[in-house]
């Protein structure tokens, strides 16, 4: 694992969709590892994956290399392909209708912009030791959520 990439594992999970949701991502340089989780109430599973994402980049203290792992090809095409167009139509969709949380997409883009960010997307539920653990952080989440 290169020294100066930082590697984001993320997941979110949702108990209905929408119903009660987690999110969760471990953080992994060379020499740690930091696993973070929260849930919310009343949420969707794409707007806890996004979360899990928004989370993780918000613990970076200076512009890094970041590998940003996700299940989720919302989240992953969402950045790489899907939001150029967005934003060149005003935020809307290609027929017409608004972008689905674009709160977080607006987020997620400018905490990108930060940092050189490559999305790669994992098959979920494929026996991948980091995406395992984000899976279970987010379920975590969400019984935290359930507490509150």
């Amino acid at each position: 694992m290169s020294a100066d990439i930082i590697h984001i594992y993320s997941d979110g999970a949702c108990k209905g969709n929408p119903g009660m949701g987690g999110w969760g991502a471990l953080l992994v340089t060379h020499a740690h590892r930091k696993e973070i989780s929260g849930g919310e109430a009343n949420t969707t599973n794409n707007r806890m994956e996004m979360t899990a994402v928004i989370r993780a980049l918000e613990l970076l203290k200076r512009p890094s290399s970041v590998e940003v792992h996700t299940d989720s090809q919302y989240v992953q095409k969402g950045i790489s392909e899907w939001m150029p167009g967005w934003k060149r139509r005003g935020w809307r969709t290609a027929d017409g209708k608004p972008v689905k949380n674009q709160d977080l997409w607006l987020q997620l883009d400018a905490l990108s912009r930060l940092h050189r960010i490559e999305w790669k997307w994992v098959r979920g539920h494929a026996g991948h030791p980091e995406n395992e653990r984000a899976d279970a952080l987010a379920n975590l989440g969400v019984l935290q959520a359930q507490q509150h």
